[in-house]
C-alpha cells in the first residue's frame, strides 16, 4: 500500500548556510543504496528527502537498503494522496487507518504539517477536525495527546502523504562529506566496529590489510575481505589494499626484542598504511584500538605508535569497552565473521611477554637493528600491495 518513503535526517537540520549541501549529499547516498533495487526517484524537499517508489517494488529490500544509510535518523512508509482537498484527505486518513490497523482498540493523536502556509486548513485544525473524524468512523478508538499508541501524521505539500510508522535510521552524517581516510584493517573484532563507526561521522573509507603468508592462510585473506564487503553495506564500496607482510615480520623478529615485536611490527604498519593513505588523499588513518585492551593498546604503546606518524589517527573505540563492541559487531553483522577461526599477522607473531609501557627512544634504538634492511622490505611489500574494491 506504501507509494514511497520519507526520510527524516537528524542533526543535518543544525547545519545552518551550509544545510543544502548535506542535504544533497543525504539525497545522493540514498539514490545510490537503491539503485540495485530498481528506478527509485529521490527528491529533496522543505527538510524532508522523499523516495518514490517503483511498481512492485520489494519493500522488505527497501527498508533494509535505507537502514544502512549513513545520515537518515528515520524512514516512514508513506500512502500518497494527490488531491489535497480537504474532504478528500480526510477519506484517504479513514482508509489508511482501517486498512492499517485490523484492530481498533487502541489510543491515538493527529500530527499535521502544512509545508503551504496558504492551504485553508491550518495544522491545529487539521489535527482537532481529524481526531474527531476518526472517532466518528471508529469509536473504539481514544484519543491520548500525550502518550499515544499510534501518532497518524499528515503531510500537506503539493500532494498529501499519510504514515504512522517510524523505522530506525542509523543516523550519523552522509559518508562522503567529511573526507576519506584509511582504516587499518584486521581480522578481529574491533577494526570492522572502527570503520563503521569513522563511516557514521560521513568519512569515505579505504583499508589496508597486512597478509603473512604462509603463516596466515588464504581463508585469512578472505575473511578480511568479507569483513570489508559487510562494512561496504554500510559505507559504500572500499578500495582494500593487500599487503604482504611476511618478510617484514621475520626481519623484526630475527633482529628485535622480542617483547617489543608487537609494538615495532604495528609501527611498521602504520608507515606503510600511511604511504598509501597519503598517495590517495586521505585525511587521517582509522584504528580499532580502546585504551587498555591489549599491551599495545596502553597509553604508553599508541603515544610510541603515533610517533611515526605524519597524519591524525583516528580511533572511534578508545573509551569502549569489549562488550560494547561485541554489541556494535553484532549488530552490524561482523561479529561471526570476526571470531572465525582464521589468525591474521597481528596474531601470529606475538611475544609471550610484550612489553606494556614501552619508552620511545628505546623503540627507535632497536629499530636502528633493522636499518639497511628495513627499506628494501618495505619498498618491496608497496610495489607488491595487490588493491581490490570491494562491494556490498
Amino acid at each position: 500500500m506504501y507509494q514511497a518513503f520519507l526520510v527524516k535526517y537528524g542533526e543535518i537540520g543544525l547545519k545552518g548556510n551550509n544545510r543544502h549541501i548535506f542535504e544533497n549529499a543525504l539525497r545522493d547516498r540514498v539514490l545510490e543504496k537503491l539503485k540495485p533495487l530498481g528506478e527509485y526517484k529521490v527528491t529533496r524537499e522543505q527538510g524532508r528527502i522523499f523516495v518514490e517508489c517503483p511498481e512492485g517494488y520489494d519493500y522488505e529490500d527497501t527498508v533494509e537498503a535505507l537502514g544502512r544509510v549513513f545520515g537518515v535518523s528515520g524512514f516512514c512508509p508513506v500512502e500518497v494522496v494527490e488531491s489535497t482537498e480537504w474532504e478528500t484527505v480526510k477519506q484517504a486518513v479513514v482508509d489508511f487507518v482501517e486498512k492499517m490497523y485490523p484492530r481498533k482498540n487502541f489510543t491515538f493523536k493527529v500530527a499535521a504539517k502544512r509545508a503551504d502556509k496558504h492551504y485553508p486548513v491550518t495544522s491545529p485544525e487539521m489535527c482537532a477536525d481529524l481526531g474527531g473524524y476518526l472517532l466518528e468512523h471508529f469509536p473504539e478508538l481514544s484519543v491520548d495527546v500525550h502518550n499515544p499508541q499510534e501518532v497518524i501524521t499528515v503531510e500537506i505539500r503539493n500532494r498529501a502523504y499519510l504514515y504512522s510508522k517510524v523505522l530506525a535510521g542509523p543516523g550519523g552524517m552522509p559518508v562522503g562529506t567529511s573526507g576519506r581516510a584509511m582504516l587499518l584493517l584486521s581480522g578481529g573484532i574491533d577494526s570492522p566496529v572502527a570503520g563503521y563507526m569513522i563511516s557514521k561521522r560521513g568519512v569515505e573509507l579505504e583499508a589496508a590489510y597486512f597478509h603473512a603468508p604462509p603463516y596466515t592462510s588464504e581463508r585469512a585473506k578472505e575473511k578480511v575481505i568479507d569483513l570489508a564487503r559487510l562494512v561496504s553495506r554500510y559505507t559504500g564500496p572500499i578500495r582494500l589494499h593487500i599487503i604482504n607482510f611476511t618478510e617484514i615480520q621475520l626481519a623484526i623478529y630475527e633482529k628485535c626484542p622480542h617483547e617489543e615485536l608487537t609494538i615495532i611490527m604495528r609501527r611498521y604498519m602504520m608507515r606503510i598504511a600511511e604511504h598509501f593513505a597519503k598517495k590517495d588523499n586521505c585525511l587521517g588513518l582509522v584504528t580499532g584500538e580502546s585504551i587498555g585492551q591489549v599491551a599495545s593498546q596502553t597509553m604508553q604503546s599508541l603515544l610510541t605508535t603515533n610517533a611515526v606518524c605524519e597524519l591524525p589517527v583516528y580511533r572511534p573505540l578508545i573509551g569502549f569497552d569489549k562488550v560494547e563492541i561485541v554489541e556494535i559487531a553484532k549488530k552490524i553483522a561482523t561479529f561471526e565473521t570476526s571470531i572465525l577461526p582464521y589468525e591474521d599477522c597481528c596474531t601470529i607473531f606475538v611475544a609471550k611477554h610484550p612489553v606494556t609501557k614501552p619508552v620511545l627512544p628505546a623503540i627507535e634504538k632497536s629499530e636502528e637493528m633493522l636499518s639497511g634492511v628495513m627499506e628494501d622490505l618495505v619498498k618491496t611489500a608497496l610495489e607488491t600491495t595487490e588493491t581490490i574494491l570491494v562491494e556490498p
